[in-house]
């Protein structure tokens, strides 16, 4: 059995941590232990000044000029190309536009609407609601015998067939951090002539993407997790050049036409990822996602992925050492094996649980039924954190501080 750890061992590997001085790029509360930017990611201390500037220059004398002058117009396509190379895509195939569910609707409906003569979008049980919500509404807008089916990760590859007109998966599974092989999955869809779009909202700036390399047709991804734009950052959505002319958004707004500022009656789409933006962008919120993107784009994505890989490996092993006689079980992948960059634990008194350790300044958060959800970010979180964090876990656990009646009670949200 490999020997546990020691406090030494830990501070050698923060000492020895190649993406350390990105800590200090970041607004983190003092006593805090932040294990939750996998659903809300730190402020970076740039992003305030970003926008103060958007705010008091642009906007304040710049007025509407700034549309021109400060290129407003051109944000979302500028954006999304830093995106892109963070997704392994060409700066043409991503723009920032919407939210994630409304990006989702977009393309399923396109690629629906492309592939005539098949009618079943498959998916998995468990994957993230608002994707299986879109897929079900989406389909219910097309009518025509469209349906919604789902199969089991490990039963998927056989499911797919001669009907199936689009595959939509999570690349990370929200809950589990499981992760998908890209490219044997698209390859196993393209053989049966379907298009995949995926879900890249927990795999974004946390585990390395190579859209192109995998022959991926479409994705979307949330810019407020690993990319840490804001609460509610405008999300972005990809579109293999080789589509874009043949896949047309079903929100024909005007920012999407070919010419918005000519004002005609009719809609044209605009040629390439244009057409896949709706209404006006909301310029605030981007420049606080691109100050989030220009920070991470400045660390190497290779060592924040070896980073997220320790990190993990070290959270599981002292939660198996001190907590498992409490009941505590690792969800998903084990320590090794390809993952994104989150933990989940089961217990049956996860959500108190979680409450007594925010209390005590240890922040992840919990999923429905039973499950702790711990984030590891790896541009900010040291590996003493995780070693504190486990610490002050055992002890929840261990006195039972959980059962207090303030934890029991569930907030809006968890």
């Amino acid at each position: 059995m490999t020997p546990l750890p020691t406090a030494a061992d830990v501070a050698a590997l923060d000492a020895a941590d190649p993406l350390r001085h990105f800590r200090e790029r970041f607004t983190l509360p003092e006593g805090v232990i932040y294990l939750d930017g996998n659903s809300l990611g730190a402020l970076p201390r740039q992003t305030p000044d970003r926008v103060a500037g958007v705010l008091h220059g642009e906007w304040g004398d710049g007025l509407i000029r700034s549309w021109n002058s400060a290129g407003w117009i051109s944000a979302p396509q500028r954006v999304g190309a830093k995106i892109a190379r963070l997704v392994g895509a060409a700066p043409h195939e991503v723009i920032v536009a919407d939210s994630t569910s409304v990006n989702l609707h977009k393309l399923i409906v396109a690629a629906l609407s492309a592939q005539r003569g098949r009618h079943v979008v498959l998916s998995e049980p468990g994957n993230f609601p608002t994707d299986l919500y879109m897929a079900e509404t989406a389909i219910g807008s097309l009518g025509a015998g469209h349906r919604l089916a789902l199969a089991p990760r490990d039963e998927l590859v056989a499911h797919i067939t001669r009907d199936t007109a689009l595959v939509m998966l999570t690349h990370v599974h929200y809950k589990t951090a499981d992760m998908y092989d890209m490219a044997a999955i698209t390859a196993a869809a393209h053989a049966q002539g379907a298009l995949v779009l995926w879900d890249l909202s927990h795999s974004v700036g946390a585990v390395p993407l190579q859209l192109s390399a995998c022959q991926a047709d479409l994705a979307v991804g949330c810019g407020y997790k690993f990319l840490n734009g804001g609460p509610g950052a405008p999300a972005f959505l990809y579109v293999a050049a080789r589509h874009q002319a043949a896949l047309q958004s079903p929100l024909g707004g005007w920012m999407g036409h070919a010419r918005p500022f000519e004002f005609v009656d009719g809609y044209e789409p605009a040629p390439g990822i244009a057409r896949f933006l709706c209404g006006t962008p909301p310029i605030l919120a981007v420049a606080a996602l691109e100050s989030g993107v220009d920070l991470h784009l400045e660390a190497d994505m290779g060592q924040i992925a070896a980073k997220s890989r320790a990190l993990a490996t070290l959270f599981i092993e002292l939660v198996e050492a001190h907590c498992h006689a409490y009941d505590v079980t690792l969800v998903g992948p084990p320590p090794g094996a390809p993952r994104g960059s989150h933990v989940s634990f089961r217990h049956p008194a996860g959500y108190a649980i979680m409450q007594a350790l925010i209390d005590r300044g240890v922040i992840g958060d919990f999923r429905a039924p039973d499950i702790m959800r711990f984030g590891l970010t790896p541009l900010y979180l040291r590996f003493a954190d995780v070693a504190r964090a486990v610490e002050i876990l055992a002890d929840v656990l261990r006195t039972e501080a959980w059962r207090a009646p303030a934890y029991q009670v569930r907030r809006a949200v968890t």
